[in-house]
């Protein structure tokens, strides 16, 4: 049997390989076909497998830590901006975030409580919080940039949480930042503000975002297999940085005396679109005041700060009121002192001046003849000049002093159209200046240089029409006349230190070419000069200081709706004249009131700061006899001495006194004790409460009268005036007063009166 088997065997092998001899080829085939399928799907398997791990390798390495990990950005504090004296101009106030741990939560009645008593509080809605404290997670931000009201309240809610299920965290405060600007609408366009997520949006806060900006704190938690965050113990947390401080250059002191003078002419004059005064130390370039008003409050910058504004819009259709808005809102940030060009009028005249004294076309011999009007080439129509009667034959001081358009085209002439175009970029018109704010616009020109200015340009241009610049090209411009010719770089930052007061970056002066000759610039400063004290810059007078400047009044290419002319009022000046130390340009942009010119709308508003500013540097004044009789003193205290020693001591120092009451001793003054009290006013003694509480005057109309006038009409009123921007010789017209006629005061109260030099020089542009 076994045998047979083995036989059967033997057969059988005999046959498969009989059968394999048969089918080599076709087996063959069939082996490497399935070694090529097995390559195939080996060379497919690594081909992806390289795909993930390379081409999207990040990605998914992304993925797994974010199913692993939980990233919570911790806010870091904006840097604060502070002006050139340490005064906070925007900071960071602290804020909080409030935030659930949705993982403590055990039963929906904890949920409950806590999602309907944070909705009261944060005035949220209370299923969206219900829903955030069914996570699992450890923080879910509930609301961000809440106030210490709001913050204390939730403290309270946990306090009732751990009394109600014991020391269990549901609710968690986590300090954050809000911007803060303490001024409100102090110098806005200057320091801008920031959006909902800090980021600067205008001003300084955009220009220098990446400084002010420091780098967000991270907290890192684990999660398990489930998803679920894991303990604290897991948790890693990295520190926010906090952003640099920039120290500005602004004084906050001369900022106000800006604004504050900048409003008063605005609503003296009518002004319709916003003004403009820029002050700048003359030597570095540095910018001690940027007023551009009006303003909007910083603190809300969305909501339109002119309620005429918004009225306007609220009459518009529902479909206009958006793009109105936005409009408006855009206006309120433009930041007018770089974003807007205009035509500088005759505060141009400065600059031509300079051009003919480098150019020899000027000399101490140069004459003019003004017959009214000026033909400048063959063909040509006439030009007016703005006196029509002509200023007849006048040298160059007096040709600036009457800023007479006629003599200065004679000189433009004398230039030419080539030497013009050099100078016009050397006082830096043809670029920006630089300055460290977002949005300066360029110059507007001829075209590009002489080839485009036709003999017609070159006669409008030398008194500054029809070619547009920036207000802060003109005052760096000026500032360089000041600083012998110096042209320098403006700036507004002086300063970027660390969070210790660490200085990381420092401002130095830059001299960014000498664009004329120290004496070119004392021939034209003391014209200048001579033109603040008896041109057409009278009213730009400061007692005690010698001022240099120039008016400009330049037409746009607008009209209002009765078909008028527009026009910018501006001056450009420095102080003192024998040693400049700072340049100012006032600007007011279409003036509706009265008048127009520079004269009588720019000038008196820089008399007007420029009288607080130079004082408050310490600039050391140079009084005349006669304005010595004029300026003013203080009052000493009178108070708790006897009435007739009380008027010895007032006689004594050459004031008038008025005793009210029955009293023997003095229990109230007018003026009080250190106000000012002009020389020969009066002062007013109380000596019993009843004549002191009876004692009411009013104020009677004190503008359009004489220095004399009004010193007689206040004198028989029992009151004292203090004169603002008469001459030494105690000449012009009041126009304004800062206490309201009609106002009821007490005898003896001193009345502010302003007051301007006779600046109706006809009409025409200056």
């Amino acid at each position: 049997m076994f045998q047979a088997i083995s036989k059967g065997i033997r057969k059988f092998i005999q046959k498969i390989l009989q059968s394999r001899n048969e089918n080599l080829i076709a087996f063959r085939t069939k082996i490497f076909m399935g070694i090529l399928i097995i390559v195939g799907f080996g060379v497919a398997a690594f081909g992806r497998l390289a795909y993930f791990n390379i081409a999207r390798g990040e990605e998914l390495r992304k993925r797994a830590y974010s199913l692993q990990l939980n990233d919570t950005t911790v806010s870091a504090k904006r840097g604060t901006i502070y002006d050139t004296n340490g005064n906070t101009l925007a900071q960071s106030a602290t804020v909080w975030q409030i935030v659930l741990t949705p993982n403590n939560f055990e039963t929906d009645e904890q949920r409950v409580f806590v999602s309907q008593r944070l909705a009261e509080i944060l005035n949220l809605d209370q299923n969206e919080i219900f829903q955030k404290t069914q996570g699992k997670t450890y923080y879910a931000i509930v609301k961000r940039k809440v106030e210490t009201k709001e913050k204390d309240k939730v403290l309270e809610l946990c306090n009732e949480i751990e009394e109600k299920y014991g020391s269990i965290t549901l609710v968690s405060i986590i300090e954050d930042y809000k911007r803060y600007y303490p001024y409100g609408n102090f110098a806005s366009a200057v320091i801008g503000f920031t959006g909902s997520d800090g980021a600067g949006l205008e001003g300084i806060e955009y220009q220098y975002d990446s400084y002010l900006t420091g780098v967000s704190g991270r907290i890192i938690t684990a999660r398990n297999a489930r998803g679920v965050e894991m303990p604290f113990k897991y948790e890693q947390k990295a520190d926010a940085q906090d952003g640099n401080n920039l120290v500005l250059t602004i004084d906050e002191k001369i900022q106000h005396t800006m604004e504050k003078y900048l409003k008063q002419g605005i609503a003296e004059n009518k002004v319709a679109n916003r003004a403009v005064a820029i002050m700048m130390e003359v030597e570095t370039g540095a910018i001690l005041g940027w007023a551009v008003e009006d303003g909007y409050d910083l603190n809300d910058p969305f909501t339109i700060a002119d309620p005429t504004v918004q009225a306007e819009i609220d009459k518009l259709p529902e479909t206009q009121k958006e793009k109105a808005e936005s409009e408006a809102l855009s206006k309120q940030w433009r930041n007018k002192a770089v974003a807007d060009t205009y035509y500088p009028g005759s505060v141009w005249k400065v600059i031509t001046s300079c051009m003919g004294w480098s150019e020899g076309t000027i000399t101490d011999q140069s004459t003019y003849t003004c017959s009214g009007s000026y033909v400048p080439f063959e063909g040509a129509r006439a030009i007016g000049c703005h006196k029509e009667s002509g200023h007849g034959l006048q040298n160059f001081n007096q040709a600036l002093c009457n800023s007479c358009n006629p003599a200065f085209m004679q000189i433009g002439q004398a230039i030419g159209a080539e030497k013009f175009w050099e100078y016009y970029q050397a006082f830096g018109f043809s670029e920006k200046t630089g300055i460290d704010l977002p949005g300066e616009q360029s110059d507007i020109f001829f075209g590009d240089g002489t080839g485009a200015m036709q003999p017609i340009d070159l006669a409008v241009a030398s008194f500054g029409q029809n070619f547009a610049i920036t207000p802060i090209q003109m005052v760096t411009a000026i500032s360089a006349v000041g600083n012998e010719g110096k042209l320098m770089q403006p700036y507004i930052v002086k300063e970027i230190t660390d969070t210790d007061g660490n200085v990381v970056e420092s401002r130095k002066p830059v001299v960014k070419r000498h664009v004329v000759s120290k004496e070119v610039t004392q021939k034209v400063i003391a014209a200048m000069e001579e033109n603040s004290k008896t041109g057409s810059a009278k009213n730009s007078y400061v007692a005690g200081y010698r001022v240099a400047g120039k008016t400009g009044t330049s037409e746009k290419k607008v009209y209002n709706a009765d078909g008028s002319q527009q026009y910018i009022a501006s001056f450009c000046g420095f102080a003192p004249a024998n040693d400049p130390k700072v340049c100012m340009l006032v600007y007011f942009d279409t003036p509706l009131g009265d008048s127009y010119y520079g004269s009588s709308v720019a000038a008196p508003v820089f008399a007007n700061i420029m009288g607080e500013v130079l004082p408050y540097l310490n600039i050391e004044t140079e009084y005349t006899k006669e304005e010595i009789a004029l300026m003013d003193t203080t009052a000493d205290n009178y108070i708790g001495a006897n009435v007739s020693e009380a008027k010895n001591r007032i006689t004594a120092g050459g004031f008038n006194v008025i005793v009210k009451g029955d009293g023997d001793k003095v229990i109230s003054q007018i003026p009080t004790a250190k106000s000012r009290l002009p020389q020969n006013g009066t002062v007013v003694l109380y000596t019993d409460e009843e004549s002191m509480n009876n004692d009411v005057v009013e104020v009677p109309d004190l503008t359009k009268l004489t220095v004399a006038e009004v010193n007689a009409k206040a004198s028989y009123n029992d009151l004292n005036v203090s004169i603002v921007g008469s001459n030494a010789q105690g000449e012009g017209i009041s126009y304004s007063q800062d206490i309201k006629a009609g106002s009821k005061v007490k005898s003896g109260t001193v009345i502010s009166v302003n007051f301007e030099q006779d600046s109706n020089y006809g009409s025409g542009v200056m």
